[in-house]
């Protein structure tokens, strides 16, 4: 499996990390883009543009808002998802793959739960993380009772795998951030 790319290569995902970038791409579009035109048009109508810093920071944040869309656009053009709920057999339901959830313990015993998803779902919060993170490349193929060497950053733990079992995952959905355009734009005269 190569490493996804926006421009290049599949971007591995789920299902519920597909709808959150489209969730948010749309947002983007209809509510908070047309927002910041509202404001730009107000802003020019207020003089010179060259001083008029609500015309400056509009401008600036549409241009972001425009290239946040075209990232979004290229990783959902680019998406490949993978159902953790599809039926799977032989290996591809006893080994780790993107979509597992694994039980995993180190050394000394300690025991966590991650599921391995897409690089546009990880949430640590969540114990969701990467396909392509230095742990997820250690557990992508392992199956129960398989030790598995992790190489961080903080170095080198071997970890016994617990479990592996593929279910739903549940993805936090796309939330408008507070304080966008699209809010300011029922408060502006």
């Amino acid at each position: 499996m190569e490493e996804p790319t926006a421009n290049h290569g599949k971007n591995y995902i789920t299902p519920g990390g597909i709808e959150r970038l489209k969730a948010e791409r749309h947002f983007l579009l209809t509510s908070d883009r047309p927002a910041v035109v509202e404001v730009v048009a107000w802003a020019a109508g207020n003089g010179d543009r060259s001083e008029n810093a609500d015309y400056q920071y509009s401008k600036r944040r549409l241009r972001q808002i425009d290239g946040r869309v075209r990232f979004l656009t290229q990783r959902i053009e680019a998406a490949e998802v993978i159902d953790p709920e599809a039926p799977r057999t032989g290996q591809r339901a006893e080994r780790a793959f993107l979509g597992a959830t694994v039980r995993y313990a180190n050394a000394a015993g300690s025991e966590q739960t991650v599921c391995i998803v897409g690089t546009d779902e990880v949430n640590l919060d969540r114990n969701h993380i990467s396909w392509n993170s230095p742990l997820g490349r250690a557990l992508t193929k392992a199956a129960e009772d398989d030790e598995v060497v992790l190489h961080a950053p903080g170095g080198t733990e071997t970890l016994t795998v617990l479990e592996v079992r593929y279910e739903r995952i549940s993805v936090e959905p796309f939330r408008v951030p507070p304080g966008s355009n699209a809010s300011m734009r029922r408060q502006r005269p």
